[in-house]
């Protein structure tokens, strides 16, 4: 994984542990959602790029 991406990733699951925690504290539950929404989408794509380089280490074994 490139270490712009996971730079990105984490940027936006902050982003989004920031929207979660002031939709709370305001009670407003629409950025509350838009937070969770947001953790979840950095998490998939860090899941994304955990199984892209998985799959080049693989192919990278089988090269040696």
């Amino acid at each position: 994984m490139g270490l712009a991406d996971k730079a990105q990733n984490k940027v936006e699951d902050v982003k989004g542990h920031a929207k979660e925690g002031a939709g709370k504290a305001t009670d407003n539950e629409r950025l509350e959602a838009e937070g969770r929404a947001d953790q979840t989408e950095a998490h998939a794509k860090d899941a994304g790029e955990k199984v892209k380089d998985a799959g080049k280490d693989v192919k990278d074994a089988f090269k040696s």
